[in-house]
Formats: C-alpha cells, structure tokens, sequence
C-alpha cells in the first residue's frame, strides 16, 4: 500500500493508519478497523494531556455512540495520523476536532508502546504512541459523536475516580509514559 495515502474525503473512504515497526518506522499502512482487529497490528497513535493554568488535567468521557471503548474515561485526546501525517499535527488537529479548542500548544513529552486487547469489543489497541501536554485557556465546543463528557481534575482527583469509574485500557500506559514530560509542563508540585 502506498504511504501517501489521502485523507480521507467522506465518512464512506476507509481510513487508514500507519503500520510501524518496533522503533517506529513507517512499514505500510492499514485499514483502521483491520489494524485493531485480533491480533492487532502495531501502528502509529498520539495521546494529548491539557491543563489549565493551576495544573488541572482535561478528561474526556468517550462518547456512548463509540463503537470502541465508549463511555470510559481518558486523556485530553487522542487518535491516530493518517499515513503522511505528523504526529503533533495530527495530535492538534483532533484535540481541535474533538473538543473545539484552539488556543493550546502542544509539546512532546516521550513514545510509549503498548499491546492492550478489550474483551468486550475484541479490538486490540497495539500502538507506537507519541505523546504531548500543553496548556489551555480556552472554551470548549465538544463534538458529540466522539466525546460525551470533560472534566478537570487534580493529580488526588484523578487516582479516587480511577477507582471509581472505567477509564481506558490505554490510559495507564500512556499516562506514566507521559508524566515525566508532563512534569516539565505543568506548575510545579501538581503533579
């Protein structure tokens, strides 16, 4: 398959993800569904961590209409770039789709890969991650197809309603693979 792919122009095209190898180089591409699909393929994923100005983390509750992983809690964003696409503009490019945010910068705060499969939709999330934090200062306009709910929370915050609520298989991995970036981001001793 050719790596300079399209973007897809109507909801009927396919979307397709870069396929990866354990480093991260581009090895082909593959339908999005396909790629998730038993025993899931490794391919290229972001995940985005805002803040506010006092350090509070941005959830988004995934919308309830999803066919994968809905209603669970997660990061700020997350998704995938399409083949060609750079990561940190595909990164801002859904943060600005899902929850119509636009005054945020985002920075670069490591990769992670992980191998997460759901047993309730039989997806497998297998995913070379980039992952960014940024600051925001903006309303918020969510597009109800892919996010149901936000919330900010404390670092205290966060660990009671991970105890208390479903968040996503991928949440741990890319959460403690962030933080230490997202340490050099946020007010000192929030997080």
């Amino acid at each position: 398959m050719s790596l300079s792919a399209p973007l897809p122009s109507s909801p009927a095209d396919p979307i397709l993800l870069e396929l990866v190898d354990p480093d991260g180089r581009t090895i082909g591409t593959e339908e999005k569904l396909a790629a998730h699909q038993m025993p899931g393929k490794l391919h290229r994923a972001f995940s985005v961590f805002l803040f506010d100005a006092g350090g509070r983390m941005l959830l988004q509750q995934r919308a309830l209409s999803k066919y994968h992983s809905p209603g669970v809690w997660s990061n700020t964003c997350c998704g995938h770039p399409y083949p060609g696409e750079a990561p940190e503009e595909a990164a801002a490019r859904r943060t600005r789709e899902e929850l119509g945010i636009e005054n945020f910068k985002l920075v670069p705060v490591g990769t992670v890969t992980y191998y997460h499969p759901d047993e309730l939709s039989g997806l497998v999330e297998h995913e070379y991650n980039h992952l960014f934090a940024g600051i925001v200062d903006d309303t918020m306009n969510l597009d109800p197809e892919e996010v149901h709910d936000t919330r900010f929370v404390t670092a205290e915050e966060l660990a009671r309603l991970r105890d208390e609520v479903p968040f996503s298989a991928w949440f741990p991995s890319v959460f403690e693979a962030a933080l230490p970036g997202i340490r050099g981001v946020v007010p000192p001793q929030t997080w």
